[in-house]
């Protein structure tokens, strides 16, 4: 699918009980037998297998970084790679032991960074292509595929809600698509959000105007970089990227498609972030996207008669990047006051 496009639109955000206005112009094949196809296909996964191969030696050849966090970029990129090439049986096991949530109607995962929710062009391997195997692990060999009740980006990580049947997902599918569901994402941004609290709406021009709305509050921030928890209102695509690169220039650490208006290139970082980071400006393209799906809450639904709280840990390689450039995590008093302010607000 082709990227969104912007058209020329108005950006307003409100903070503090002030209003800012700033204009952007955001801007067939041929018949075979099946002896030939099944020649074909075998010969074609050989030259797979071989160019992994062939990649994974030169990859070996390369000299080992002394740097840690240089060998810890490296083994994210060498992760990604490799979870195209994973038997499917092993990505269902290790998705396993990542369930934040199992119920007789739903079952919860940490969706982990760099795996594709859905197949297609280069996709090898994806979340929906292993559900049947995921849950068969779970419920024995009679049991019924799982389904998929939302999507993640593929470079996003954390809370993911499927459902044991297909009621049930239109169901949580429902309440996504008429906001009920509380959604909660952290992101490490370069720059600062000015103001540190307020609503960016932005529409947001694919095949047509949709409108976008993003609600964000600045929980940590240094000079040049701040932890951002951000609650979209609307469910657009790659929206929070969007809204807040181009709306509240502050693109996402590792956002390398949006942090640049006029061309696709990896992210260019400030002298300070690259210092911080231990990273050369050559190496940021490898550099993973620091968005998380932290919190998600379901409203009660069949015989759960109480909102479901889901909390996902943030991933070690966001962890790292705080540690790094001086961000604090928030400590669960705060978050709370948070949302009793929050809530008073409304």
């Amino acid at each position: 699918m082709a990227a969104p496009r912007w058209r020329a639109s108005v950006l307003w955000i409100w903070g503090n009980g002030q209003g800012l206005g700033s204009l952007f112009s955001l801007v067939s094949k041929p018949f075979c037998s099946a002896a030939a196809a099944s020649t074909s296909v075998n010969a074609q996964r050989l030259a797979e297998r071989l160019r992994a191969q062939k990649q994974e030696q030169d990859t070996n050849k390369k000299p080992v970084s002394t740097n840690p966090v240089q060998r810890r970029v490296e083994e994210i990129v060498r992760f990604t790679r490799q979870l195209q090439r994973v038997h499917p049986n092993v990505l269902a096991k290790a998705l396993t032991r990542g369930i934040l949530h199992q119920d007789n109607n739903l079952v919860v995962i940490n969706k982990p960074y760099g795996l594709p929710v859905h197949g297609g062009p280069g996709v090898q391997l994806c979340i929906s292509d292993v559900l049947p195997i995921l849950a068969k692990m779970l419920h024995g060999h009679k049991a019924e595929p799982l389904h998929l009740c939302h999507r993640l980006d593929k470079e996003t990580t954390g809370v993911m809600v499927l459902a044991w049947d297909k009621d049930m997902a239109h169901q949580v599918q429902e309440l996504f698509r008429t906001r009920q569901v509380v959604k909660k994402y952290w992101a490490i941004t370069v720059r600062v959000p000015m103001p540190s609290a307020g609503v960016v709406d932005i529409p947001i021009v694919e095949k047509e105007a949709q409108v976008a709305v993003t609600r964000y509050q600045v929980l940590s921030s240094t000079v040049s970089s701040a932890l951002v928890e951000l609650q979209p209102i609307t469910g657009i695509k790659h929206q929070l990227r969007v809204h807040l690169s181009f709306g509240l220039d502050c693109p996402i650490l590792g956002d390398h498609k949006y942090s640049d208006w006029n061309r696709l290139a990896p992210q260019k970082l400030s002298v300070g972030t690259l210092k911080k980071l231990g990273l050369e400006q050559s190496k940021a393209r490898y550099i993973p996207l620091h968005l998380h799906a932290q919190q998600l809450i379901l409203p009660a639904l069949g015989s759960r008669k109480e909102d479901l709280n889901l909390v996902c840990k943030l991933p070690r390689f966001f962890v790292c990047s705080l540690r790094r450039l001086g961000l604090e995590m928030p400590n669960q008093d705060q978050n709370e006051n948070n949302e009793a302010e929050h809530l008073g607000a409304q």
